[in-house]
């Protein structure tokens, strides 16, 4: 069964930091652009960032640029998101998806991908 998990969400501060991570299961990530993507309350799914399998080349939603970070473990098949500098509005739950596809750029984020898992809740409080 292929399957995405999240994990590495919780409460922090504004201005704080959390890593986000996104493992597989049936199948490995390192073949694969990964995802991640956020859903805050009330709001649509928006992309956040994504990034290739090969050159590891990334692209990020303009809101977070600078202060969150992609990246992979491919020894241990993990997909990290780092969070940094966190503001009130980066609540929402983050999922990590694919499209089963090599590479991925902006359409990616702007249009989602295909397989997602059940994310995983962040919340920054003042």
């Amino acid at each position: 069964q292929v399957q995405l998990v999240e994990s590495g969400g919780g409460l922090v501060q504004s201005g704080g930091s959390l890593r986000l991570s996104c493992a597989a299961s049936g199948f490995r990530l390192d073949g694969y652009a990964i995802g991640w993507f956020r859903q805050a309350p009330g709001k649509e799914r928006e992309g956040v960032s994504c990034i290739s399998s090969g050159d590891g080349s990334a692209v990020y939603e303009d809101s977070v640029k600078g202060r969150f970070t992609i990246a992979r473990d491919n020894v241990n098949d993990t997909v990290y998101l780092q969070m940094n500098s966190l503001k009130l509005e980066d609540t929402a739950v983050y999922y990590c998806a694919t499209e089963f596809q090599a590479t991925c750029g902006l359409a990616h984020l702007l249009y989602g991908m295909a397989y997602s898992g059940k994310g995983t809740l962040v919340t920054v409080s003042s």
